[in-house]
């Protein structure tokens, strides 16, 4: 069903380390990306613990024997359920990682399926004749105040706490994922990105750099770059998915 994946990460231009994380596993058509929020490198640490739980869980339960979307959905969950555990105890334990969380966004491909999985404002995008759309839901105050009607879109760009989350593994004992899922179709793009990516580069921009762009380790770059270009204020992650 996947046709080709690229992915890459940078620090940015302002950052001088990398608090992002990204793991991709094709042979289960599953792909995950985390930014950690944390003091000193406890941000680095909460998402490598995140990634590396989400992967290990995959790994030791095979998702092929999941049948039913319904229980996809439970599998999901008891899988954030661990890692929100895992980071949040680490952080409440040790007094130099106290207050580490980090965002994620998960997407796994199945039988002409998306079902993708997110915490924060880490994001999924879908590409789709030149059209790129949001495919989840940033879970920040702003947007909270944008669906509320009291602020507007505009503001919401505009407000200095734009970047505040409200939802993250590891921020509180319980975690709430969303659960997202849409048919993919032939030649659809599927992109995962930390917020250093859509922060600097407008919906536009990714898609016609996708529509530019074959390869996808080539597109990933394209958008690292771009977002860089623009002033790479954050770390980047970006993960291209390609459906064939």
């Amino acid at each position: 069903m996947i046709s080709s994946v690229g992915f890459k990460t940078d620090k940015g231009m302002l950052r001088g380390g990398n608090e992002d994380s990204l793991f991709v596993m094709p042979e289960q058509n599953l792909y995950i990306v985390a930014d950690g929020v944390g003091g000193h490198n406890s941000g680095e640490l909460a998402s490598r613990l995140a990634v590396g739980y989400l992967a290990q869980y995959v790994a030791l339960h095979p998702i092929a024997d999941v049948k039913t979307k319904r229980d996809l959905k439970r599998y999901f969950k008891s899988c954030f359920d661990g890692a929100n555990s895992l980071v949040y105890e680490k952080a409440i334990g040790e007094p130099e990682n106290r207050g580490m969380a980090t965002t994620a966004v998960l997407c796994y491909i199945r039988s002409g399926w998306a079902y993708v999985v997110n915490v924060g404002d880490s994001r999924a995008y879908l590409i789709r004749d030149g059209v790129v759309r949001q495919a989840t839901e940033d879970h920040t105050y702003v947007n909270e105040m944008v669906r509320s009607g009291i602020m507007t879109s505009e503001e919401a760009e505009k407000s200095p706490d734009k970047n505040m989350i409200t939802r993250a593994i590891g921020g509180s004992k319980n975690v709430k994922p969303d659960f997202f899922q849409f048919e993919v179709c032939p030649n659809d793009v599927i992109v995962l990105c930390s917020d250093g990516l859509y922060g600097e580069v407008g919906e536009n921009k990714i898609a016609e750099l996708a529509r530019k762009t074959n390869s996808m380790h080539g597109l990933a770059k394209n958008l690292v770059d771009e977002a860089n270009k623009h002033g790479g204020k954050d770390n980047i992650s970006v993960i291209c998915i390609k459906i064939h």
